[in-house]
C-alpha cells in the first residue's frame, strides 16, 4: 500500500500494522501509532474491537495506554468507516493479490458481502 497517503476505508478489514498507524495520524490519534505497532493492532482486530466485553476494552485501553476520551474517538471513527461501508459510499478496490482479469468478479462480490461483512455494526435512526 502506498505509505504517502491513508488506507482507503472499505480495506480497513484487511489493514496491515502500517496501515492502522497511518489510519491513526489521519485521525488525529498518532500519538498511538507506535504503541499500536508494538501490540500487533492491525484491520482484523480493528472489527473485532465491535465484540470486546467490558473487560477486553479496559485491558486494551491500559495496554495501548488510551486516554478514555481518545478511546471514544477511535470508536466513533471506526463506526464512520463501517457506515460507509455498510452503505456503499466507498469505492470497491481489486486486492493487491487477486490478478486484474478479476477485477470486475471481485467488484460485484465485494459489492454484494459488503453488508455481510459489517455484521456488528447496529444502526440507529
Amino acid at each position: 500500500m502506498n505509505k504517502e497517503r491513508p488506507p482507503e476505508p472499505l480495506d480497513f478489514f484487511i489493514w496491515t500494522v502500517e496501515d492502522v498507524g497511518l489510519w491513526l495520524e489521519e485521525i488525529n490519534l498518532g500519538s498511538y501509532r507506535q504503541v499500536f505497532k508494538e501490540n500487533g493492532v492491525n484491520g482484523e482486530y480493528l472489527e473485532g474491537m465491535s465484540m470486546f466485553t467490558t473487560e477486553q476494552i479496559l485491558r486494551f485501553i491500559r495496554r495501548c495506554h488510551m486516554k478514555w476520551g481518545d478511546f471514544i474517538t477511535l470508536c466513533k471513527e471506526l463506526r464512520r468507516i463501517k457506515v460507509a461501508c455498510l452503505k456503499g459510499e466507498q469505492k470497491v478496490r481489486r486486492p493487491w493479490w487477486a490478478p486484474p482479469c478479476l477485477s470486475v468478479v471481485f467488484a460485484k462480490v465485494a459489492k454484494r458481502n459488503r453488508q455481510s461483512r459489517v455484521v456488528s455494526l447496529k444502526l440507529e435512526p
